[in-house]
């Protein structure tokens, strides 16, 4: 994962974000959810790389692996 995912009160609200860029983890989340390909999201950000993408995939795994998980109603 690197250091390519950063989590900046001044950027996005301090949502995590690709360095260096406004491009949210939740952003590329939701387009693999959609069906996107690594290929497909970074046609779609062409200012990303497939080690970003793939930090953005690693570092939601680790969040949801820490956090305590809220089952939905």
């Amino acid at each position: 994962m690197d250091d390519r995912i950063v989590v900046d009160p001044n950027i996005c609200s301090g949502k995590p974000t690709v360095r260096g860029t406004r491009i949210r983890v939740t952003n590329i989340l939701g387009m693999v959810a959609g069906g996107y390909t690594i290929a497909g999201i970074i046609d779609a950000y062409p200012g990303l790389t497939t080690h970003d993408v793939t930090a953005a995939l690693e570092y939601a795994s680790q969040v949801i692996d820490e956090a305590k998980v809220i089952p939905r109603a």
